[in-house]
C-alpha cells in the first residue's frame, strides 16, 4: 500500500514539474466537527499561487455547519472571506479584490456497489469589491475506495469532480473546475488528498485557464467514532 501511494505521488509529482511556469499549485486544510450524528461543524482554509509553490494570489477562511437529513441528503450553510491580490509575489499588495461571502447548500449521495456519488447544489451571495452579485453551482462528484468496501482507516482512494459556475450577470456561465486525483485515510482523523484541477473562467476580463496541483489535507472528528470516514472538501 505504501508502493502504492509514492508511485502515485511520484507521478503527480512528475506531471507538476513538467508543466510550465503557469502551473500553480492549491493547498487546503479542512477541520470538520461531528457535534451530534446529525449536526456538523467545519472550518476551511486555501491558498492558491500563480506558479508552482511560488507567487501566492489568494487566500479564502471559511466555515459553518451542516446537518444530515439523512443518510443521503444534507443541507449547509457558509460563511467566508476571500482575497485575491494584483501583484506578482506572495501576498503582494494592492489587494485586487476583497468579498464576503454567504453560501446555502443541499448535498445528494447516491451508491453504486462502493462507488459513492455525490450532487452537490450550491447558491452563494457575494458581496465583493466591485459590487454585490449571486451565484449558483452544481457539482458531481465520484469517489471509489480501492482496497476496502468503504472509506475506513488505511484505504487508498480515487476522487474525480466536475463543477460548473453559473451567476445572474453576463456572461451567466462564470467557471469550469476539474479535478481527479487520489487520497489515503491515514488514521480515522486524518486524510491526506493530491489531484489535478484545472479552472477555466469564462468572464469577459479573465477569460482563460488555470492548472493547478492541489494538496488537502482533511481533519475529522466525529461523534460516532465508527462511522465511514468520507472526506469532503468544502470548497
Amino acid at each position: 500500500m505504501k508502493l502504492t501511494i509514492a508511485i502515485i505521488a511520484l507521478l503527480l509529482s512528475d506531471f507538476a514539474f513538467s508543466q510550465n511556469k503557469d502551473m500553480g499549485s492549491w493547498h487546503v486544510m479542512n477541520a470538520q466537527l461531528s457535534l451530534s450524528n446529525r449536526w456538523e461543524a467545519f472550518a476551511e482554509l486555501q491558498a492558491r499561487s500563480n506558479q508552482f509553490f511560488d507567487n501566492f494570489f489568494y487566500y479564502e477562511v471559511k466555515g459553518g455547519a451542516s446537518y444530515s437529513i439523512n443518510s443521503n441528503f444534507s443541507v449547509l450553510v457558509g460563511v467566508g472571506r476571500y482575497a485575491t491580490y494584483a501583484n506578482e509575489g506572495n501576498f503582494a499588495k494592492p489587494i485586487d479584490n476583497e468579498e464576503f461571502r454567504i453560501w446555502q447548500q443541499l448535498t445528494m449521495n447516491q451508491y453504486l456497489d462502493r462507488l459513492k456519488i455525490e450532487h452537490r447544489y450550491r447558491a452563494e451571495q457575494k458581496w465583493m469589491t466591485d459590487g454585490y452579485r449571486n451565484r449558483f453551482r452544481y457539482r458531481l462528484n465520484a469517489m471509489l475506495p480501492l482496497n476496502a468496501a468503504k472509506l475506513v482507516p488505511g484505504t487508498l482512494y480515487l476522487n474525480a469532480y466536475d463543477e460548473v459556475f453559473l451567476n445572474n450577470k453576463i456572461p451567466h456561465f462564470e467557471r469550469n473546475r476539474f479535478f481527479a486525483g487520489a487520497g489515503y485515510i491515514l488514521s480515522p482523523v486524518t486524510t491526506v488528498q493530491m489531484g489535478w484541477v484545472n479552472q477555466y473562467n469564462y468572464s469577459l476580463d479573465k477569460r482563460g485557464g488555470k492548472n493547478f496541483l492541489q494538496f488537502s489535507l482533511m481533519l475529522q472528528f466525529e461523534y460516532d467514532g465508527d462511522s465511514e470516514r468520507i472526506p469532503n472538501l468544502m470548497d
